[in-house]
């Protein structure tokens, strides 16, 4: 039974800047708990809004799927992505040879997870508000948030966002979410207002091999053709990992494309570089069609790259990949009556490369964990707030470790590191078969198993490199007594 205190709790505004997986997750989670009036804003125009340097493809996995399972979205999500279970890689090599094979480091056990397109993803997110929750739930398009401030003698928020035809909105939230990216308005805010030594609102920033390496989208036609002929053509459902002919740090280059279900759909062809590599020269789509049929002999460019989409890779600047990095602070409440609090999710509170894909799957669990502890606060946000921080910042920390560690030489960026990190993935997955009960296996494949937590993912992880020391000083020790032994 609802008490009409907790009535009076749920009815309150509550303002969620950023309309991306973790904004629109959030808003669908407390619209369910019963929250009557959110507004969410995001400076897109569209749910569906297709942006070629932002065609991510999602693979939402059982850690993702513990929100969308609770929300009743997962069969939703399985009909219009392609399951992990038939994840099949084809790899091209620049002669034109073909292989085709599933990929050898996913876990077989894990619980099935989906690709999908981000904005496919985003999409479902925006007709499920649509559908069932347009009452309790406003989703604004083409909004920014301009500026966050405290109303003079009270500690109640006002938002001001600027709206479609330059129009200047002011909100008075009495929750304000922060879901709104690395360089999050909010948590810069909340950063400017924190007057103690603790830096709680500041990122910190850790070194990983693929930090700082850029990236390009290039926008390639459905079922394009593989070769001259035309007569093989790409398959939707198939990934692949198309090799360049060039070599060298600077010239090197590969396409890789993750599995779509819509045969329909454009295919995303990722290009990962070093930052000073020759493709950041490209200024036109004369040059981007020189180099690429240069790079690709394998592929007919002059047949799946239009004019309209070489020069608008040529001026496109892409992306870079941000450093592992986060933040202490997940909330901000004040001690005044009636004030407003205010909570962050997502890439606002941790941020890193996509080296183990555990961006959205995060960013859904951070609002699994809020709904966890709004839940158990009966809506009390001065005691779900701290309960959300206390419960999710420890898996915070230990997934910025994870994702410096778990898999970063896959870009091929340092061909010796990368062999030298195959060397280690490998020899802790055979000890871990051959040993479980002592050594856990690699990062990478932990991180597959939902049922764990981040932060138990880094416990194994850490006594396994602990146990693989102790047994390298036990064969130190027994080989040097054997060789006093026979002197």
């Amino acid at each position: 039974m609802v008490t009409a205190k907790e009535t009076n709790c749920l009815s309150r505004n509550v303002l969620i800047v950023g309309g991306g997986p973790a904004g629109l997750a959030t808003a669908l989670m407390l619209a369910k708990q019963g929250w009557t009036n959110v507004t969410v804003l995001e400076k897109r125009p569209a749910a569906d809004y297709y942006e070629p340097d932002k065609s991510f493809n999602y693979l939402i996995d059982g850690r993702g799927q513990k929100l969308t399972d609770w929300l009743g979205l997962t069969e939703k999500i399985s009909k219009i992505g392609v399951p992990s279970t038939e994840f099949y890689l084809t790899l091209i090599k620049p002669n034109g040879s073909r292989k085709t094979f599933k990929v050898p480091i996913a876990d077989p056990k894990r619980k099935t997870a989906y690709w999908l397109p981000r904005r496919a993803f985003v999409l479902l997110l925006y007709q499920e508000i649509e559908q069932n929750w347009q009452g309790c739930i406003t989703v604004l398009f083409n909004s920014k948030c301009r500026e966050i401030s405290k109303i003079a003698e009270s500690e109640k928020l006002q938002v001001v966002a600027e709206t479609d035809n330059n129009n200047l909105v002011k909100f008075e939230p009495d929750l304000l979410v922060g879901c709104d990216g690395f360089n999050s308005i909010v948590r810069n805010t909340l950063k400017e207002w924190d007057d103690s030594a603790s830096d709680r609102f500041e990122m910190k920033c850790f070194p990983s091999p693929s930090a700082g390496l850029r990236y390009k989208v290039l926008s390639l036609p459905p079922n394009f053709p593989l070769d001259p002929s035309g007569k093989e053509q790409s398959k939707c459902e198939m990934a692949y990992a198309i090799r360049g002919a060039f070599r060298g740090r600077k010239q090197a280059v590969s396409l890789g494309l993750l599995p779509l279900k819509n045969p329909d759909e454009p295919r995303s062809a990722n290009i990962i570089t070093w930052p000073d590599h020759k493709i950041w020269e490209l200024k036109s789509g004369e040059e981007v069609y020189e180099f690429f049929e240069k790079a690709f002999p394998q592929l007919p460019i002059s047949q799946i790259l239009s004019p309209e989409e070489a020069d608008r890779f040529a001026k496109s600047e892409g992306g870079k990949f941000p450093t592992p990095q986060y933040c202490s602070g997940l909330y901000f409440v004040s001690d005044s009556i009636g004030s407003a609090s205010v909570v962050l999710l997502g890439d606002a509170i941790h941020c890193f490369p996509p080296d183990i894909g555990q961006g959205v799957n995060s960013a859904l669990e951070d609002v699994f964990v809020l709904n966890e502890a709004i839940s158990r606060s009966n809506s009390n946000l001065s005691v779900a707030l701290p309960l959300y921080e206390s419960l999710r910042f420890p898996d915070v920390k230990a997934l910025i470790r994870l994702a410096q560690i778990a898999f970063p030489w896959q870009y091929n960026q340092a061909p010796l590191r990368r062999a030298l990190w195959n060397v280690n993935f490998f020899f802790r997955l055979l000890l871990s078969r051959a040993l479980p009960y002592i050594f856990s296996p690699p990062a990478f494949f932990l991180i597959q198993n939902h049922q764990l937590s981040y932060q138990e993912i880094l416990a194994k992880v850490q006594r396994t490199t602990q146990n693989i020391l102790v047994l390298g000083f036990m064969l130190i020790c027994g080989f040097l007594a054997i060789v006093l032994l026979r002197q």
